[in-house]
């Protein structure tokens, strides 16, 4: 083949090869872009997937009606609030079933309050003591509560949660959506679990690594007696609908009553001697001495009181035992009382019935409830 024939016709075959060549590699180049765009799709198709429809979740309510502020301060509060899991309990301090939740509360903010959860204590009253910042916050120091606890004294905040129990329990997760509600006590180990699935997804979504320690908290639960005396409300008002006041006087609103104990008394009925002012919330003795009869059942008895006054106990028409004492029962079988809030008097291994008599000597002394567990 001739020199000038042959050098064009090399030149030829060269370009036609790397222009296929660039082409195969555009091509490539093309189906790698595609890969990667179809890859993504997938994930977010995945991730579509696995997200979670809130439309049925209701958000958490702001924080209304508040008139005071314990370990926190309003702003500081709400900018908490933001991007955590928070639980808010619903309690207020003379509550039993309130008190009993407490050691899970307080332990679950020590282990989880640095991976994201917030704890909130809405404090709202039942009776008109309980609005008492300083009864409020002695009873946090008391129970050794350290997260945030707000005043909801006109119950504002109780009305926008539609709420109506003592104690009450909702968990937002990171989004404000609340996705757990408990009523009551118990439920401890499952109400963890759920805490812990919403700082897993609060992790997620934030691109971090959750460091938890899966181990539920361990804490002995009391256990209540199936058949117990309900609990009863000395104030007319709270009777209303569930009057267990067996005197045959009855309540008289506002007014001083003098009161007698029949000859015969009946199961889960209270009784009183003395003269006694009739309150919406509670009975105040007006004479010098007074005493309460009561025929119970259950393993522990608890009373609500306000005033100063030293109470005698008797069980049975003796000496309360001191195997049987309360907490707050002291030498002799007595009761200090000083300062408003829920006092323990029986406290016994099972359920017995028995008649309990508390001895006043004091005017001014004030009952609210009896408890039982």
């Amino acid at each position: 083949m001739r020199t000038e024939i042959k050098i064009p016709l090399i030149l030829g075959i060269v370009i036609v090869s790397a222009v296929i060549g660039f082409s195969l590699f555009l091509s490539s180049l093309e189906s790698q872009v595609l890969e990667f765009k179809n890859g993504d799709n997938q994930t977010n198709i995945v991730t579509n997937e696995n997200k979670i429809n809130k439309s049925e979740f209701k958000k958490a309510p702001k924080l209304v009606g508040i008139s005071e502020y314990i370990n926190t301060l309003p702003d500081e509060l709400q900018e908490k609030i933001d991007q955590s899991v928070v639980l808010y309990d619903i309690w207020t301090y003379s509550c039993i079933n309130c008190i009993r939740t407490l050691p899970f509360i307080t332990s679950w903010n020590e282990k989880y309050a640095d991976e994201g959860l917030l704890i909130i204590g809405i404090h709202s009253p039942e009776f008109e003591f309980e609005k008492d910042v300083t009864n409020v916050k002695n009873a946090v120091a008391k129970y050794g509560i350290k997260y945030p606890v707000v005043l909801d004294n006109e119950k504002k905040t109780w009305k926008a949660f539609e709420n109506n129990y003592w104690p009450r329990k909702y968990i937002a997760d990171h989004e404000g959506y609340i996705r757990y509600d408990h009523i009551g006590e118990g439920g401890y180990q499952e109400t963890e679990k759920v805490i812990q699935k919403l700082l897993k997804e609060r992790s997620d979504s934030m691109g971090i690594e959750p460091i938890l320690d899966e181990e539920l908290v361990q804490i002995k639960e009391f256990e209540h007696s199936w058949i117990r005396t309900p609990e009863l409300y000395f104030g007319y008002d709270f009777a209303t609908g569930r009057n267990q006041l067996g005197s045959p006087e009855g309540f008289k609103p506002n007014q001083d009553v003098i009161y007698s104990i029949p000859k015969s008394t009946q199961l889960h009925y209270f009784y009183l001697d003395g003269t006694w002012k009739n309150l919406e919330g509670s009975m105040k003795l007006v004479s010098n001495s007074g005493s309460i009869v009561l025929p119970y059942s259950g393993k522990e008895v608890n009373i609500v009181t306000a005033g100063e006054a030293n109470l005698r106990i008797n069980i049975d028409g003796m000496t309360i035992d001191p195997s049987i004492y309360g907490k707050d029962v002291g030498v002799n079988g007595q009761v200090h009382v000083h300062e408003p809030r829920l006092y323990n008097i029986v406290q016994t291994d099972k359920p017995e019935e028995h008649t309990l008599e508390i001895f006043v000597e004091t005017p001014g002394f004030q009952i609210y409830t009896f408890t039982f567990g």
